[in-house]
């Protein structure tokens, strides 16, 4: 079965003084009214796991108002291995460890990967490009450690090179430079997510067809051009070398890098009409429902363990349909904790099995 993380701990962990909840090896349900720490939760069981928040907040915002630190920690069991995850905030900064010794965030997923599916994400179809690329690279990064490196060293050129692209009058030598370092980095980029959206397009179309009924197309759109899917990092790198140095003049008109990774973007469709454009929301959401049952098949790929899937108030945000499809899901021996202010979304032979930990009482 792989690991599961029998018990979370909060102390002074935003709105909690102090609780502990064991949690279900299959289903556990945090159920109860608004503003009652549900989505507090799930974040601290995301940050123990991804080592990152979906809510990207502030160091500050993690400690209970009046309290100086918090605690955030987790065990995790299974396969006869025990396996203690903590995260400490305290002097605004965050703290990782395993089984009692310092570790960084991004070693956190090599032990339990985990997969988020929040209201926000509902969006991910028809929302800007900017949350494709996200979604993609927030996946990639716990996937595989080296792929938040990549990820975090292209920014910082990118931001270098935007930044010398608007000076008044930009060294060319050193614009050269960061052509360079930018077209490694990008290059190294793109080969990796190229590489990870073809495997997640495998598995999210297959799965769109048995949520969805029908056939889901998806493509990568480089702003390198067409044609890229097949090739070397080396040659993405030259291809790189050769479109900044055609733009460059434009680029020194509007003062930023105008391809790259950084402006790529990821398009559907179905039955041959682009989802965006066209897909009604009940099909727009039914992507997004595959995309993330695609990674939880990916997890296992990668790691060779079921991960923690962490549904926060989605099935009020889908039909019946939906939801049953997302109750199938479930039912497949995934750990899955979720929340909601009405147990009605759920069936009363799932509820049977689950652990129902009630909030605001």
């Amino acid at each position: 079965m792989g690991l599961v993380v029998s018990r979370v701990s909060l102390r002074n962990w935003r709105s909690f003084a102090e609780r502990t909840m064991d949690l279900s090896p299959g289903l556990t349900v945090l159920c109860g009214p608004n503003a009652t720490g549900k989505t507090n939760t799930v974040e601290a069981l995301q940050l123990l796991t991804a080592g990152t928040s979906f809510r990207h907040p502030k160091t500050g915002d993690l400690v209970r108002e009046g309290a100086e630190r918090a605690r955030a920690q987790a065990r995790l069991l299974g396969d006869g291995r025990v396996v203690d995850v903590a995260c400490e905030v305290a002097d605004g900064r965050r703290r990782f460890e395993r089984n009692d010794k310092p570790c960084r965030p991004s070693d956190l997923s090599s032990t339990l990967m985990s997969v988020l599916f929040c209201p926000d994400d509902l969006s991910l179809v028809k929302g800007p490009a900017r949350m494709r690329r996200e979604e993609l690279d927030a996946f990639g990064s716990q996937a595989n450690a080296g792929y938040r490196k990549v990820v975090r060293a292209y920014a910082r050129a990118i931001e270098q090179r935007n930044r010398l692209l608007k000076e008044p009058l930009p060294d060319q030598g050193m614009l050269d430079a960061w052509d360079a370092s930018v077209a490694l980095g990008g290059a190294t980029l793109l080969h990796a997510r190229l590489a990870l959206f073809a495997r997640l397009r495998r598995h999210l179309c297959t799965v769109y067809e048995t949520v969805g009924g029908e056939e889901l197309e998806g493509s990568y759109e480089c702003t390198l051009g067409g044609g890229v899917d097949d090739l070397t990092r080396d040659e993405l790198q030259d291809l790189f070398l050769d479109r900044l140095a055609e733009l460059r003049e434009e680029e020194l008109r509007r003062g930023v890098t105008l391809v790259g990774p950084q402006r790529d973007d990821v398009s559907f469709s179905i039955a041959g009409r682009d989802a965006r454009a066209f897909g009604s929301q009940g099909q727009q959401r039914s992507v997004v429902l595959a995309w993330k049952m695609a990674e939880v098949a990916i997890a296992r790929e990668v790691v060779g363990e079921q991960p923690l899937l962490l549904l926060d108030d989605v099935m009020s945000e889908l039909d019946a349909r939906r939801r049953a499809a997302m109750t199938r899901f479930v039912e497949g021996g995934i750990q899955t904790v979720v929340t909601t202010a009405n147990l009605d979304y759920f069936p009363a032979e799932l509820l049977a099995d689950a652990e129902v930990i009630g909030f605001g009482d």
